[in-house]
């Protein structure tokens, strides 16, 4: 399997606070990694750095064989290559579904409505809008808005699709169509890391899971062996309270 991306010793601060302690991490094409752990552990931010929404302050990302950290690297074309989905859909409301997707491709990558609408139509019919392209979001659930969010991401055609708690806003009948949506891009092949408080979901689907706490990762494997066998106490005792 190629690697995909690579974290080596990445440490995050914001000001005498360091959120990520020295993070290793390996993310192989087509794997679906979940981080899991308590409020404040650290996965958001781990996130935001791998797309290069928070310069890090020491260690290394590499994509491929590319050092995509290296202090006044453009960060532009990086995130069209590893999309992120946050907890808020962050849509415009004066827009429709459709021109709220468009938008990027259209600003970054200076395509025209006609050459991205079948592109579009093809990921709203996928995931089941076909019928809410010209909607307004304050005319859509907040599991279709989620689900409009990551259309939008992935209408950039990204390499890798990072997702921070991507349901934890949603009403609970409305995780499981956001939850779908991951599934489909599953098996598409698509390479994903998510920060999850969903633990059946990353128990199901996940090839690697990471347990983080206080900035580091503790625990790392595959689900059956994290949830099934955690070696770290502290493990144990964060699954005791979730599970």
């Amino acid at each position: 399997m190629s690697m995909k991306l690579s974290l080596r010793g990445v440490r995050k601060r914001f000001g005498d606070h360091e959120v990520c302690k020295g993070i290793d991490l390996d993310v192989g094409e087509g794997e679906m990694v979940c981080l899991i752990g308590a409020s404040g552990s650290g996965k958001s931010t781990l996130l935001r750095c791998m797309n290069l929404l928070e310069p890090i302050d020491d260690g290394a990302i590499w994509l491929d064989d590319d050092d995509i950290s290296e202090p006044g690297r453009d960060p532009q074309p990086v995130r069209q290559r590893i999309g992120i989905v946050f907890q808020s859909y962050n849509l415009f409301p004066h827009m429709t579904a459709t021109e709220n997707v468009m938008l990027a491709p259209r600003r970054v990558k200076g395509q025209t409505r006609d050459q991205l609408r079948p592109r579009v139509t093809e990921l709203f019919t996928r995931f089941g809008l076909a019928d809410r392209m010209e909607h307004y979001p304050d005319q859509l659930s907040g599991g279709q808005q989620q689900r409009v969010a990551i259309i939008r991401a992935l209408a950039m055609e990204p390499e890798i699709m990072l997702f921070d708690e991507i349901t934890s806003a949603l009403d609970p009948e409305l995780v499981g169509e956001v939850l779908d949506v991951l599934r489909d891009l599953r098996r598409q092949g698509m390479t994903m890391v998510l920060a999850t408080h969903e633990m059946g979901f990353a128990r199901e689907l996940a090839d690697k899971v990471c347990f983080l706490d206080a900035g580091r990762i503790l625990e790392q494997g595959p689900p059956e062996a994290v949830f099934g066998a955690p070696r770290e106490e502290r493990t144990r005792a964060f699954l005791s309270r979730v599970l």
